[in-house]
């Protein structure tokens, strides 16, 4: 179930030239599973933001994004104090229930902040984890130490070779991670599928799709799977790997 929630800027700061982070004071109440994301009102603008949940406790909800149009740049414009309006606790998140003793988690881009919660909550329950991230250059690196300081075994690749495994995460997973038991993914389309390409493990995958209202109610966003169309809004954003037809 989602709610409508007021939330006060706590931070609005950058992590790199492109992202920043986001933290909020409020009800986090409806924030249930690590995967979930809430849904972003801003003046002046017709449609929300839906933006991951990177972490959340009792009172205040961590969110990453990157600036890429009007709405982001409204956002990173955003002072402490202020006050927003989100949708929150949309969307199924992932099932930690899974997950096997050593789990591996694959992020790539902006597909990396709903892994953190997800880390902190299979470390929590004694798993072993191991971080693999997946950039374009060492300029676009974030939270990797985070990741590190939370106790996961992380490894990142860049596309152009200028920091950790040259090449895309299957690269860094084929060289650096010999074995897992299963897997959870975020990330843009091509890596997902490539992923799944590649590994033979079985694993869940959280979609990043353009969103019309974030609740099921438009079918502006769906997934093709063997059990039907689902919208990842509603259904996902979180699917199972032998489900999804590419």
């Amino acid at each position: 179930m989602y709610k409508n929630v007021i939330y006060t800027i706590l931070r609005n700061e950058p992590l790199t030239d492109a992202v920043w982070r986001l933290v909020l004071e409020g009800d986090t109440q409806w924030i249930t599973r690590p995967g979930q994301f809430v849904d972003i009102a801003l003046e002046g603008r017709f449609l929300r933001r839906p933006i991951s949940v990177c972490d959340a406790d009792e009172r205040t909800v961590t969110l990453i994004y990157k600036v890429v149009g009007e709405g982001t740049r409204q956002m990173a414009a955003m002072q402490p104090g202020e006050r927003l309006d989100l949708l929150t606790g949309l969307g199924n998140g992932f099932d930690t229930a899974k997950a096997a003793a050593h789990t591996l988690l694959v992020g790539g881009g902006v597909g990396v902040p709903p892994l953190y919660g997800l880390a902190k909550a299979l470390l929590a329950a004694s798993r072993r984890v191991t971080v693999v991230l997946g950039f374009n250059t060492a300029a676009e690196i974030f939270y990797a130490d985070e990741f590190e300081r939370l106790g996961c075994t992380t490894v990142v690749a860049t596309a152009d070779g200028s920091r950790g495994v040259k090449g895309f995460v299957t690269t860094a997973i084929a060289e650096r991670v010999p074995d897992f038991g299963y897997f959870y993914a975020c990330g843009p389309l091509p890596m997902l599928r490539a992923l799944c390409d590649t590994v033979e493990q079985e694993g869940q995958l959280s979609f990043e799709e353009r969103m019309g209202c974030g609740f099921g109610a438009c079918m502006g966003c769906s997934c093709r799977t063997k059990q039907g169309t689902k919208r990842v809004c509603k259904e996902g954003p979180v699917f199972e790997k032998s489900e999804v037809i590419w």
